[in-house]
Parts: structure tokens; sequence; C-alpha cells
């Protein structure tokens, strides 16, 4: 037999392809061609998989060795085709069976000593292939707790080559496990982040509270030491845990970023993005040269983005949220390709009130800077924050006087589950799960509220303190109030207290 097929994929973004692995031998001098557009380290496959098989104990075969990979028209990166370019040349040599190789996806890079490595996006990878048809797959030992998350198929993890060929030829071996993956267990005396922990700030853990219990948007104003960073990484502690499908989601992009940790292939709890001020606009929404990869915004999907210090990130950097805040994804377009990744996260923004950061009369900032430093927060941005808090210098007297009311991130996360249930009952017949994702026309049409407690927002937008939008933002915000508070639709206390918060006079 001198031809032989497998199947591998390919990812762009978290899409999978599949990808036909066709081997031609021919006569003439001996040589490797590799076609069908690919990347540097595919290219590297044919040094790496020649030794592999070598040091397998199998006969790497002479002559001419054409190997393609279709589509021809798609771009395919990286190693984890090595296994399926491995198996399609020794089944074209007759050194393994074609049998199992039909209905079956290889996902693996080989050492030069024949070791099957883990490679990145292998969940995806498999969704993706299900999707398609597809139950059969082999990975490498070190990929086999992140490939067997996927339901209803049927994972052969191998650590060699040799296993491989084994398992081509129908020959039992013994799948060892990967090693030690259980996950680290939290020392006795470091229970984790609490809300309780934040004292002396009673408006701003409320704002949290409002943010976990209907996904709003959140910026805090204050000076150093007020808490906004304690705060923003106390928010997915209140935050409800993620339902399967967004668990699925949420490891597929941190697989592909290479970001699960050691023995948690699963992310079940809201995950946190904190990027450095310094950070370009190419690592926020994604992207790179060549293969695009998740930004800051697609490794925060189905939980927090924190930008903290936002005034020293750049106008372009923040400007480039609008989309996703408002879309939820992060569209990439490159000459070879289109990438999409999704971005539906809760944005928390953090900001001193002027560049020295100095508290009150101690500041010596002129008007004209502190302008310069805020300009970069721009109106478009600021229109898309639901909740605005200013958090003031805490005294000694009030933080002792705070603890006897600061409620634990259990408590809290209980009346959080509670008012999700009343937002999700109500909006059980809409594809929306939370008041901050329900757009302003259908929130207008069909959850109307009292003429009365439009009183505060309608004197507001007449007086220009408020736009189209912010209304319809300020209205989300009075509904989840009224699901916090167990009621069957906002009054005219909620939507003050919205309109207070939308404009950042909640004190």
């Amino acid at each position: 037999m001198t031809l032989a097929r497998a199947h591998c994929i390919t990812l762009l973004g978290v899409q999978g392809h599949i990808v036909e692995v066709e081997v031609h031998l021919g006569g003439g001098d001996p040589g490797v061609t590799l076609v069908g557009l690919p990347d540097a380290a595919l290219r590297e496959a044919r040094d790496r998989i020649r030794a592999a098989v070598a040091n397998s104990g199998e006969e790497w075969p002479s002559g001419q060795i054409t190997i393609s990979l279709s589509p021809a028209s798609l771009p395919k990166a990286g190693s984890l085709f090595d296994l399926a370019i491995a198996a399609a040349v020794l089944c074209a040599t007759g050194a393994v069976p074609p049998d199992r190789l039909a209905g079956t996806v290889l996902i693996g890079e080989l050492g030069l000593d024949g070791r099957a490595r883990p490679v990145l996006g292998v969940l995806p990878a498999m969704v993706s292939a299900t999707e398609q048809g597809y139950r059969g797959f082999v990975v490498a030992r070190g990929n086999a707790a992140e490939a067997r998350l996927v339901p209803d198929v049927e994972v052969t993890a191998v650590g060699s080559l040799m296993d491989l060929c084994q398992w081509l030829r129908g020959a039992f071996f013994l799948e060892e496990a990967a090693g030690p993956e259980a996950p680290c267990a939290r020392e006795p005396d470091d229970p984790g982040p609490d809300l309780a922990d934040v004292l002396g700030q009673p408006v701003a853990r409320r704002a949290v509270e409002v943010a976990a219990a209907g996904g709003h948007n959140l910026m805090m104003l204050g000076s150093p030491g007020t808490g906004k960073s304690l705060l923003a990484e106390r928010l997915p502690t209140v935050l409800p845990g993620l339902r399967p499908s967004e668990a699925l989601e949420a490891t597929a992009i941190h697989s592909v970023a290479g970001m699960l940790p050691r023995g948690s292939p699963l992310v079940t709890r809201p995950p946190f993005a904190a990027p450095h001020h310094t950070s370009s606009r190419a690592s926020i929404i994604g992207g790179g040269s060549g293969h695009p990869g998740p930004g800051w915004v697609s490794k925060a999907h189905r939980g927090v983005l924190f930008v903290d210090e936002a005034p020293q990130f750049g106008r372009g950097v923040l400007d480039s949220l609008r989309e996703p805040l408002e879309r939820g994804e992060v569209v990439l377009a490159r000459a070879s390709s289109t990438v999409t990744f999704p971005a539906r996260f809760q944005l928390v923004m953090a900001a001193n009130p002027c560049p020295c950061a100095r508290p009150g009369s101690m500041c010596t900032c002129p008007p004209g800077e502190r302008r310069r430093y805020f300009s970069r927060l721009s109106g478009p941005l600021l229109d898309r924050i639901d909740l605005k808090v200013d958090l003031q210098p805490v005294t000694r007297a009030e933080l002792l006087a705070d603890r006897a009311f600061a409620e634990s991130s259990a408590v809290v996360a209980a009346r959080v589950e509670r008012a999700r249930a009343r937002a999700l009952a109500r909006l059980a017949h809409t594809p929306w799960t939370t008041n901050a994702a329900i757009p302003g026309a259908r929130l207008r049409r069909d959850f109307p509220v009292e003429p009365a407690a439009l009183r505060v927002l309608g004197r507001a937008m007449d007086a220009g303190q408020i736009s189209a939008r912010g209304v319809d933002r300020a209205l989300r915000v009075a509904w989840t109030l009224a699901d916090l508070a167990e009621r069957d639709r906002p009054g005219e206390e909620e939507t003050a207290y919205a309109f207070a918060l939308w404009t950042g006079r909640a004190w």
C-alpha cells in the first residue's frame, strides 16, 4: 500500500476544522514534501516524525514521501498533526493496518524519542470534531483528562508512538495515568478572598452585589488604599458557578491560551483577568502574527475583566473594549482567515481621582492635568458602565464600626443566586439570562415599569444628565435592585437608586 489517510483537526480561534492527512510513497531520491499551507512548527514535523519513528523501533520508508493536508486552502498551525502524520506514514508502508484510522481523529505532538506530548486546544478541537460526526479520538496522555470532558466520545490516550502502533494493530496496552493531577488543596489558614475583608465601604460592597446579581459593568473611583482592587478581586466570589455549557466555553478558551491549571481541566468558576496597564490592544482584544490567539477579553469570558488604573491604559486600548461589551465576541480579520473568539464578560474599571493620587487637599494636580488624565476614559465607554461608585478614604472608627455589618461572600452569593433565579424565571422565554443582557428596546416593550418609577429618569433626561442608552442601563439596574429586594417590578426607589449608581452619586 502506497497511499494512506488519517484525520486530524486544525483550530481557527476556538473553531476546529477537520484535516485529512494523506501520505503517498513514491520512488526516486529520499525526501519528504509537505503541502497544504503548513506553518513553521508544522513544517518541522518532518524531522520530528522521522526521528520518532526510528526511535520507536519502526522503519522509516525510503524514497519520496508526499504528505498532503486537505483542505489545502485552510491555514494549518502547530504540532498537533504529528500523531496523524506518523500513523498515515506507517499505514502507507504497511506497518500498521488502516482499520482503526477510519473515523478516528488523532491529536498530539511527538518527541524525538517517540513520546506523545500534550498540545493546546484539545477540548475545542474535539468539540468541533464531534459536531462534524467524529466519535473516536487518540490524544496524548497529558491531554486525557481534558479530552474526556467531551461527552459521548471514545478517547484513547497514548504515551508514545509505540502505544499508538499497538493500538492500531489491535494489541492491548496499559493506559497509564499522565501523572499526579490532584487539584492543589488550599491551605487551612488561607480561606481565600472574601467580601467581608473590605471594611468601611458599604456602598461599594452593595455595588459589587448589584453587579453580580445583574451582570452589570462597574467603575470605581478612589484614592489608593480605599479597596478598589480588593472589591474587584472579590466579585467572582459572589458570582454563581458556571453552568455546564458556560464551563465548556471558558475551558475551551483557556485550553487554546494554555492557561488550564494542572489537575483542573474544567473551569467551573467565573474567570478573573487583570491585564497590566502597559498591555497592547492586541493583547487585550486578541490577535498576533500568523495564528491569532485569544486576548484578555476572551480569557475573561463568562467572568470578570478588571482594568485597574484605567486612565493609564492607552485610549485606543480602552475604546477597543466597546465592541466586545456590546456584541459579546471579538472578530479578528486576517488576510488568510477570519477568527471569532467569544468575549462575554463583566467589565470592572478602577481609577485614582487624579495622577498624583493624593487624597483631598494634599493633591497638587492642576485642573488641566486632571482633565487630560481622565480624557482617556471616553464618554461612549463610560456610557456603557452601569454602576459608578466613588470610594472615600476610610477612618479608623469606620473600620471598627463596619466589622459588625460586613457580610461574607457566602451570604452575599446566596442573595445573588436568588436574584438571578428571579431574573431567569422572568426571562425564561427569551435568549437572555441576566438583566444586563436585555436589549433596551425589548426591555421597554416586554418589561415596562410604572410611570411613577420613570419620573427620576425622565427629569434627568430632560436636563441632559443621562442619555437614552443610560436610561436603558439604569432601568436594567433597577430591575436587578427589585430582584434583590424580591419585588415583582422596580418602583421609584429602585429607579432613583439606579440613577444614582449610574451617575456615581450613590453616597
